[in-house]
């Protein structure tokens, strides 16, 4: 990597990383060992899911955040799919519904109690069934309430309204091949997606259109990562001819060539891209590496700026991030990770030097809530909207406050009806009722003829 000799001026210069302490660990977890560039893991607010090894199909586990430690191998899991789990992810706006793809080729909707699991959860809320191939990345909406995305083996990606438990969209004639990455914009009005066949596109999905395509952003054969910034750039992971893992930054107006293309190191494994719209840091890790590294993506050449590296001892096989209402302002935390080992998941907290206890409004600017922005049919009609922000400020005063809480509203089985509908319903609800007391009438009467027939029997007796 190459060193510039003038020291550029960043608040997040001195970022640094730190692994937590062993009782702040989750120990004893047999992480899933499926062959997938997936992260294995999602945490939220409240919970924290991993995917691991089970017998007789696919399972992942949920853990309450608080409970550290060593994990009890009777602690319930997910158990519903019959084949191996290949992504998690805990949908924006409900801390409490997940979602699950499989190498089964389903898509699972679950509600996790409050507190946690008691027992396993076999029976989700609802299954999704489309794809004909295994389903290796889910992704939510990331400002519509119950739009999923799935994308599987079979090259086809396919958007639901989970609140019917219907395909809402299927993009199943843009991808020759296997699809590496799916990524939503700031508002879910694009896609951005990696394939196999080389290229990157940018699609928008109700017009099923691709608008931008890239071929060879990266020269080598190995898979490519791509993500939107804040601002509409695309920010890209992948390999030179010699395996040589790359990262570079794309203007979409002109993707002639990169706006700067960066070489790290030579390894094999890939980089999967961890980006802050709040500020504008991304981090980079790779399965099989033990450092986290993180640059920051501004406006000023040469536009991704190296700030520096986590490393440990540890290699990792998973990772996932905690949303930024989840963090301990108070401590200056801007992001934490959850590392997966192969028996254990280690926090990671990223945290800038301060000597005040004052909110630091330049490290906290508004970010993005769990309030959605609209429906699942508002966006289907074509309508966007920007993510609803919300203060983290709240945070430096008392624990919880700004963390996303469940939304009952929004709950993901709940089918919004017009009052037509309703009526509608009345009159189905009295017809079953009229019909289940003509049923217990008959019940009624078959009873009172074999009392007689008893009867009479027992007489002649």
């Amino acid at each position: 990597m190459t060193m510039r000799q003038v020291v550029r001026s960043s608040k997040f210069r001195h970022v640094f990383g730190q692994g937590m302490k062993a009782d702040q660990c989750y120990d004893d977890i047999r992480v899933s060992r499926a062959t997938w560039d997936g992260n294995f893991s999602c945490v939220n607010t409240e919970f924290l899911a991993i995917i691991v090894e089970a017998s007789g199909g696919g399972a992942f586990m949920v853990l309450p955040l608080s409970k550290c430690g060593r994990v009890d191998k009777a602690t319930p899991l997910v158990c519903g799919h019959t084949a191996v789990v290949l992504d998690i992810e805990w949908c924006p706006h409900n801390d409490h519904i997940i979602a699950s793809g499989a190498e089964d080729c389903n898509v699972m909707i679950w509600e996790i109690p409050e507190g946690g699991l008691t027992r396993p959860l076999t029976e989700p809320l609802v299954t999704l069934e489309g794809h004909t191939k295994r389903v290796g990345i889910v992704s939510w909406h990331p400002t519509a309430s119950n739009i999923l995305l799935s994308a599987g083996g079979d090259n086809a990606i396919i958007i639901w309204n989970v609140s019917t438990g219907e395909k809402a969209l299927v993009l199943d004639s843009l991808h020759p091949d296997a699809i590496y990455s799916v990524a939503w914009n700031r508002d879910g009005s694009r896609l951005l997606t990696s394939c196999k066949d080389k290229k990157l596109r940018v699609i928008e999905p109700r017009s099923q259109r691709v608008e931008l395509e890239k071929e060879k952003p990266h020269d080598g054969t190995r898979p490519v990562r791509a993500i939107f910034t804040s601002d509409g750039k695309i920010f890209t992971t992948g390999f030179g001819k010699m395996t040589e893992r790359q990262v570079a930054l794309w203007d979409p107006e002109s993707m002639g060539s990169p706006m700067h293309l960066e070489e790290l190191d030579v390894s094999s494994g890939v980089l999967i891209p961890f980006y802050d719209p709040d500020t504008g840091i991304v981090y980079l890790c790779g399965k099989g590496d033990s450092t986290i590294r993180y640059f920051e993506v501004t406006d000023e050449a040469p536009y991704i700026h190296y700030l520096s590296a986590f490393s440990s001892k540890e290699t990792q096989r998973g990772f996932c991030w905690m949303p930024k209402t989840g963090l301990d302002v108070k401590k200056c935390e801007i992001a934490r990770f959850y590392k997966l080992h192969d028996r254990k998941c280690e926090p990671i907290v990223m945290t800038v030097p301060r000597k005040s206890d004052v909110f630091q409004e330049d490290l906290y600017p508004d970010t993005v809530g769990p309030e959605p922005a609209l429906d699942a049919d508002q966006w289907l009609s074509g309508q966007d909207a920007d993510p609803i922000k919300v203060s983290l400020r709240e945070s430096a005063g008392r624990e919880g406050a700004g963390k996303a809480r469940p939304l009952i509203l929004h709950k993901i089985v709940n089918v919004k009806r017009s009052p037509d509908q309703h009526s509608g319903d009345s009159e189905d609800v009295t017809q079953v009722i009229s019909k289940l007391r003509e049923d217990l009438d008959r019940l009624k009467a078959t009873v009172d003829k074999h009392e007689e027939r008893i009867s009479q029997l027992e007489g002649g007796q």
